[in-house]
């Protein structure tokens, strides 16, 4: 990374435009920036973070936090605070301009608004020779830098702008310091993370352990309870080391005994059986015996009733003989009826026909009456000519009426379209002012709509920061109340903690048995053992004290952290919205809201004064097409008229012909059809008469000879034989049951099986059921003991199935354990193979301390003439743990010793050493972004003239390969040793830059 210019614009101290043309500086390879305490020399730096990240170093970083604070008080009320670095990295030259929230006066009317933070990125197209834009978006900037320089902030800040304090701080810290620093700057909490999930697989792994013995103790009492007294089960817990063992033996004699009692309820069973059988056959044959007896007494009254209905039957069956020779004479019976029948109905229709007809036909035959009705018809048939004609009349009335019609709304139409073009042109005009007075108003409306949309975000957001401006004032109070509160709970359990260890000797004593030795000593004999006192504290009361007081210390956390998410908030809600206050925001937002509304009012009739001017043309075009129209229909009418009037005279005199004395062809046409129709109809009336008169006389004749045929001695007498359907099946059906009946008694009394039965003694029902009934509650006794024994063996062997199933999950899970457990305590830094008791993060940041200690010593040796030398220790210190230490070797004295008792200039160089050493392994670890700019700040101040000119030796060899190294100091000998300098001016108006000897 190359810096190769800085502009600031109302930025700090600077109130106006300062300029740094770093590629002059950098010609010289060291430079100097220097100037009066308060001048604004870190201001600079902090410029060049700012663009490049968003935000000032260390802790400025607070103090500016809010944007608003980076802004120049020496500046004018109208100049915009303003960043803009011109650099080159990973090859790529970049232009970055930042501009903080800005509270600016209003361009109209009185007081102050707020605009946003605004950014921009640029890139050098070599090719094309010009800047191409790349983005406008805050993050996407700094997470490009982020990406292309390989560092956040904070590493920047340490590797970049290397400030000297920090690192001397770093010497003099002890090592739980150091960690949070290396932690910063190598990222390590990746394998603090690793801890962390061990430590998590490892809780988990247990809780699956402790899951799966409570699992297999539950089947345990499961089987126990199934097997009854057959199972004993000892005092078992989960992690007891011999569950797995004690349930897997308690379940196999359980198994044993409920197979041995299944046994014995299959022998119960099956004498069970055999008694339930043999009660049946007995039920069966008693129930056989007294249904036989009872079928043969029924057979034996059935026959008595039907002896008493015999004369009855007789009857039955004689009329049912006569009813079938009657059979015989049936369809001559229907014929004579249906001809006599159709002739009644025939002389009724001539009597009818003949009476409609005028007297010179009243007696004429059937031939007279159909030759009258054909002489009509052929008349009828004359008249379709007329009809045509008639018809064609009509149409042409029709059409002169609908000429005449057409003809007077052609008239309105001529005398509406005159009258409405009239009006025309005044009526186009007033629309057309309509429109402009709308169309200013949409534009009025559409320029207040793109200034709304900021104002109420910046009203949201005063709102938001007002609400959390409290909010953060009662979340300071929380934090501090659970502060309080934490310090409390920690004493308590350190003032409990310190009683239990005042009391130890008598919880050693409470474990004491005469006889066995003492854990401490070894004695067996213990004369005089120590005795609770009453305010002892013992394990369980100082574990819950101790449990307390980190719940209290993860509350304060927890408080802290909601502290800093509402100050996050506060600060992005604040660089939204400003200072301004929320009355104000509001009354401009409702001031714009009613201006806005009234424009939108005013242009809310534009689509409809366009439209309507649209339907007037449209109406205009309508109107001169309709009066156009209307006159060519005019000269077509006045020709059809005229042919109209001719065809009219020709069909009238053809019409008076065709009526003759009816008023109409139709009156004529419907006298001559009611004629034909009554002739033709009287003809078919004579023929039918006729034709029924024959058929009778021939039905009567074949009568008679069936009815002589069949054996009766008139037709009259066949007639009352026959019988109708009803009647004829009734008595087939008492013929029918008489004989099915006869039949089943004569079966019944016929059956040997029937007779036999009816000679041995009465049977008893009863007494067999109940004998059946009492083997058959036996019979369920034994199949319910067998049942209940075949479950208790089935839930046996289920569960113990699967308590040797559990079993063998748990071999894996349990193994699994060990080992997870084993890795986590290794981690952790508390397993006993663990020696030095270092955390895996620590283990990896010693690594990096090392590589920071060896890359600092080869400048450190250039700068203290070889008598230095840094040096790594993982030594323990005390009771915490080790890996961080940090050591100084005397080459004069052959000593290692603390870097804590360095003097303030050895401080210096050893700091500046390290800070260096720790720029390259940095750098080295984020992907090797080469640095060809560099800032040292301050304390050139306290080396000695030899120690200042090794110091700057060290630095000018920081120019090998084309690197620039800037210092920052007021030290006065610097500025004669180094020609190169930037120099900072201080006034009562502001700051100023001056750059010389380039």
């Amino acid at each position: 990374m190359r810096l190769h210019r800085l502009d600031i614009t109302a930025f700090g101290p600077f109130g106006t435009t300062q300029h740094v043309d770093f590629d002059a500086l950098s010609t010289a390879g060291l430079f100097l920036l220097h100037g009066p305490t308060g001048a604004g020399k870190t201001s600079v730096l902090d410029a060049v973070c700012y663009a490049l990240y968003g935000s000032v170093p260390g802790a400025r970083q607070s103090g500016a936090g809010q944007g608003m604070n980076l802004r120049s008080d020496h500046a004018e009320p109208r100049t915009r605070t303003e960043v803009r670095l011109e650099l080159t990295v990973a090859g790529r030259r970049l232009e970055v301009t930042r501009q903080p929230p800005w509270e600016r006066p209003k361009l109209r009317g009185k007081g102050t608004t707020v605009d946003k933070a605004q950014t921009w990125l640029r890139e050098y197209d070599a090719t094309a020779g010009a800047w191409k834009d790349l983005s406008r978006s805050h993050q996407e900037i700094g997470a490009e830098f982020e990406q292309l320089l390989g560092m956040s902030r904070e590493q920047f800040c340490q590797v970049v702008l290397l400030p000297q304090g920090d690192f001397a701080r770093f010497l003099r810290a002890d090592a739980e310091a150091r960690g949070r620093l290396l932690g910063r700057l190598f990222d390590t909490q990746r394998f603090a993370d690793v801890e962390k999930r061990l430590a998590e697989r490892r809780r988990a792994a247990e809780a699956r352990v402790r899951e799966g013995d409570a699992a297999l103790l539950a089947d345990a009492h499961r089987m126990q309870q199934a097997a009854g007294d057959a199972m004993e089960l000892p005092e078992l817990a989960p992690g007891d080391p011999g569950l797995a063992e004690a349930v897997l033996g308690a379940a196999a004699v359980a198994r044993a005994t409920a197979q041995e009692r299944l046994t014995i309820a299959h022998s119960r069973l099956a004498a069970a059986e055999s008694a339930h059988a043999d009660a049946r056959r007995a039920l069966d044959e008693t129930r056989e015996l007294a249904r036989l007896q009872g079928r043969f007494a029924e057979a034996r009254r059935r026959a008595e009733r039907l002896e008493e209905r015999a004369d009855g039957h007789r009857e039955d069956q004689e009329r049912m003989a006569r009813s079938r020779k009657a059979e015989q004479v049936a369809p001559a019976l229907h014929l004579r009826d249906e001809a006599e029948r159709e002739h009644r109905e025939a002389d009724a229709a001539e009597a009818r026909a003949r009476g409609l007809l005028p007297g010179t036909l009243a007696d004429a035959d059937a031939s007279a009456l159909a030759a009258a009705a054909r002489r009509a018809a052929e008349e009828l048939g004359g008249l379709d000519a007329a009809r045509r004609a008639e018809r064609r009349l009509a149409e042409v009335t029709a059409e002169r009426a609908g000429l005449d019609r057409q003809e007077r709304a052609d008239e309105d139409v001529l005398r509406e379209a005159d009258a409405w073009l009239e009006g025309w042109d005044s009526a186009r005009a007033a629309l057309q002012a309509r429109i402009d007075t709308a169309q200013e108003a949409a534009t009025r409306a559409e320029q207040l709509g793109v200034r709304r949309e900021p104002t109420r975000r910046r009203l949201a957001a005063a709102r938001t920061r007002d609400a959390l401006t409290a909010d953060l004032e009662t979340a300071r109070q929380r934090a501090q109340d659970a502060g309080r509160r934490a310090l409390d709970a920690r004493a308590h359990w350190l003032e409990l903690k310190e009683q239990r260890l005042n009391g130890i000797a008598a919880e050693l004593a409470a474990r004491l048995a005469d006889g066995e030795p003492c854990a401490v000593c070894g004695a067996t004999e213990h004369p005089a053992p120590a005795r609770k006192d009453a305010g002892h504290v013992d394990r369980a009361a100082e574990e819950q004290a101790h449990a307390a007081s980190q719940e209290a210390d993860r509350r304060h956390t927890e408080a802290e952290r909601s502290v800093a998410a509402v100050r996050e908030s506060l600060a992005a809600a604040t660089a939204e919205a400003g200072e301004t206050p929320v009355a104000e925001l509001a009354a401009e937002a409702d001031e714009l809201q009613q201006e806005y509304a009234r424009a939108r009012h005013a242009a809310s009739g534009l689509h409809a004064a366009h439209e309507e001017l649209r339907r007037a043309e449209q109406e205009r075009e309508r109107r001169l097409a309709e009066r156009q129209q209307a006159a060519v229909r005019g000269a077509s009418r006045l020709t059809r008229r005229e042919a109209l009037d001719r065809e009219q005279s020709q069909l009238e005199a053809e019409l008076t012909q065709a009526r003759g004395t009816e008023g109409s062809v139709a009156a004529r046409a419907a006298q001559l059809e009611r004629r034909a129709a009554l002739l033709a109809e009287a003809a078919d009336a004579v023929r039918a008469a006729e034709d029924t008169a024959q058929r009778l006389k021939t039905a009567d004749a074949r009568l008679a000879d069936a009815a002589y045929r069949a054996g009766f001695a008139t037709p009259e007498a066949a007639a009352a034989a026959l019988l109708a359907d009803d009647g004829h099946r009734e008595l087939q059906h008492r013929l029918d049951t008489w004989q099915s009946e006869e039949a089943a008694v004569r079966a019944v009394l016929a059956e040997a099986d029937t007779a036999a039965a009816a000679r041995r003694p009465s049977a008893d029902p009863a007494g067999a059921e109940r004998a059946a009934a009492e083997a058959e509650r036996r019979l369920r006794e034994a199949v319910s003991a067998r049942d209940a024994a075949d479950r208790c063996r089935a839930e046996l062997d289920r569960l113990s199935a699967r308590a040797a199933e559990a079993v063998r999950r748990l071999g894996p899970l349990r193994e699994e354990y060990d080992r997870v457990a084993r890795l986590a305590a290794l981690t952790a830094g508390t397993a006993a193979d663990n020696e030095r008791r270092m955390r895996l993060e620590s283990y990896v940041l010693a690594a990096r301390l090392e590589q920071v200690a060896a890359a600092a010593t080869v400048r450190l040796q250039r700068m203290s003439s070889g008598r230095y030398t840094l040096v790594h220790s993982d030594d323990r210190s005390g009771r915490g743990r080790s890996g961080l230490g940090l050591h100084v070797v005397d080459a004069w004295t052959g000593c290692e010793r603390d870097t804590a008792t360095l003097s303030g200039g050895e401080t210096f160089f050893a700091s500046l050493a390290l800070a260096l050493g720790l720029a390259d392994v940095v750098t080295d670890e984020t992907g090797g972004v080469r640095l060809d700019t560099l800032f040292i700040d301050e304390g050139f101040g306290s080396l000695d003239d030899q120690t200042l000119d090794e110091v700057l030796d060290v630095l000018d060899g920081l120019r090998e390969r084309d690197r620039s190294v800037g210092i920052v100091s007021h030290v006065p000998d610097l500025r004669r040793r180094i020609h190169a300098q930037l120099e900072v001016l201080k006034g009562r108006s502001g700051s100023a830059l001056r750059q010389r000897g380039v």
